[in-house]
């Protein structure tokens, strides 16, 4: 099963209220949020709609490792710590982000399911042009460098 990790670009003015729900349901709340998803029906029903304000593709576990490692929260903001991966049961990092990608819910092992990234380094291309010539849009494996300019 394929795991999309999915960023919000463009902010939240202007946005049709149909849109904006959508954003809700994905957990897509704020600029630079991401989120990790399962390829589903309702979950490409979903991209499609808000497909002018995100970007989306395939995540890497390598890269998503990283992204829990270092912008990886737990309630009350606290970073995820060595003491709290033996407690759930995970040697390491990879581990954790192996057990998420594999369908376990981030919300049940304690971590929040959405991923504050800094703003890639570099910048953006064009906020409202679709992939390559623009930010936008689904991206395939080219999610794994996005993410990591914004870790």
């Amino acid at each position: 099963m394929k795991y999309y990790a999915i960023i919000r670009v463009r902010g939240r003015t202007g946005i049709k209220p149909d849109i904006k729900r959508t954003m809700h349901l994905l957990n897509l709340t704020r600029v630079n949020h991401c989120v990790v998803m399962g390829e589903s029906a309702q979950l490409k029903g979903m991209l499609n709609k808000c497909k002018d304000y995100v970007t989306w593709g395939e995540v890497n576990k390598d890269v998503f490792a990283k992204v829990v490692q270092k912008r990886g929260r737990l309630a009350g903001n606290k970073r995820i710590s060595k003491k709290f991966l033996k407690d759930k049961g995970f040697k390491n990092y990879n581990e954790l982000a192996e057990a998420i990608l594999s369908g376990k819910k981030a919300k049940d092992i304690g971590i929040k399911p959405v991923f504050r990234l800094h703003p890639p380094s570099g910048g953006y291309k064009h906020i409202k042009y679709a992939y390559p010539r623009g930010a936008l849009g689904y991206r395939r494996e080219a999610i794994n460098a996005l993410l990591r300019r914004m870790i």
